[in-house]
C-alpha cells in the first residue's frame, strides 16, 4: 500500500475546521468562477482572476500556521497556474498539438518543484512501478474512455491523416504532457498534499478541481464525465500507490480522442 493510501487511512475523516468548511470551498468556487468567466465571458478577465487566486493561495501558503493547510494551498495553486500558462503564452500561430507540450513541460517542472517544497517523496507522488498487470488493466481503460469522450466532444483531429508518420509525435506528446503531466499534478502532488487536511474526501475534492478545469470545453456532459473519470483515477492511485496505470489510461484516452477516433467509422456515425 502506498504512502498516499496509508495516509488516507490514517486520517480518514479529519475534524472539521474553518479552512475545510469555509476557506477551501471559497477557493474552489473562485477557481470554478474563473473558468466560467474564461470560457463564457472574456478570457482576459478569467486569466486575471486566476492570477489573483494564485497570489492569494501563495500568500496563504506562506502564512499558514497549520502544515496541512499550507500543503494544500501550494498544491492547489497548480490549478490556476495551469490556466495562466495555457492562456498567457503567445500560442495563436502554434499548432494545437504543441500547445500541450509548451504548457505541459513547465507544469511538470512546477509540479516537481511544489513536491520538493512540500517534502513529498516519490512514493507520495506515486512514482513507483508495482502490480504491473493491474496497472496495464487500468491503462487499457483509456481506450474506452477516449471513445466515450469523443462521442461527447467530437473534437477536430490533431493530424491530417491517420498514418504512423503523422501520429507518433502527437501521440507521444499527449502521453507525456497530458497523461503523465496532469496525473502528476492532480493524482500525484494535489492528492498527496490534500490527505492531511481532507482525509477520504481528498479523492472527491481533487476530482472537482480537475473537472472544473474542463469547463472551457463548454459541455456539461463532458465536465460530469471527467469528474467520474477523476474519481476512478484517484481511487486507483490510492489503492495501488502508483501513477503508472492512470498515466497510461489518461494518455491513451487523449490519443484515442484526438488522433485515432476522428478517422474511424465512429466519427462518421
Amino acid at each position: 500500500m502506498s504512502g498516499v493510501s496509508s495516509r488516507l487511512e490514517a486520517s480518514a475523516w479529519p475534524g472539521l475546521s474553518l479552512f475545510s468548511v469555509v476557506v477551501l470551498p471559497a477557493y474552489t468556487a473562485a477557481i470554478i468562477t474563473a473558468e466560467i468567466v474564461t470560457a463564457l465571458v472574456d478570457a482576459r478577465w478569467g486569466v486575471g482572476l486566476h492570477v489573483a487566486i494564485l497570489w492569494v493561495l501563495l500568500v496563504h501558503f506562506a502564512w499558514a500556521t497549520e502544515r496541512s493547510e499550507a500543503k494544500l494551498c501550494l498544491a492547489l495553486g497548480l490549478a490556476p497556474l495551469t490556466r495562466i500558462l495555457s492562456l498567457g503564452m503567445p500560442l495563436e500561430d502554434v499548432d494545437l498539438v504543441y500547445w500541450f507540450l509548451i504548457v505541459g513541460a513547465p507544469m511538470i517542472v512546477a509540479a516537481f518543484l511544489a513536491a520538493r517544497t512540500l517534502g513529498l517523496t516519490r512514493y507520495d507522488l506515486g512514482l513507483t512501478v508495482r502490480a504491473i498487470p493491474v496497472q496495464l488493466l487500468i491503462g487499457a481503460t483509456g481506450l474506452a474512455l477516449g471513445v466515450a469522450e469523443y462521442l461527447i466532444l467530437k473534437p477536430e483531429p490533431l493530424i491530417d491523416e491517420l498514418t504512423w508518420q503523422q501520429a507518433w509525435w502527437p501521440a507521444l506528446i499527449l502521453l507525456v504532457a497530458t497523461g503523465f503531466g496532469e496525473e502528476l499534478i492532480f493524482r500525484g502532488v494535489m492528492q498527496s498534499a490534500s490527505t492531511d487536511a481532507l482525509g477520504k474526501a481528498t479523492i472527491v475534492y481533487v476530482a472537482i478541481v480537475f473537472a472544473a478545469l474542463h469547463v472551457g470545453y463548454k459541455s456539461v456532459p463532458d465536465v460530469a464525465f471527467v469528474f467520474l473519470v477523476a474519481l476512478f483515477f484517484g481511487w486507483a492511485v490510492a489503492r495501488t500507490g502508483s501513477l503508472l496505470g492512470v498515466t497510461l489510461s489518461h494518455g491513451i484516452a487523449n490519443v484515442v480522442l484526438y488522433v485515432i477516433v476522428p478517422f474511424t467509422t465512429i466519427a462518421v456515425d
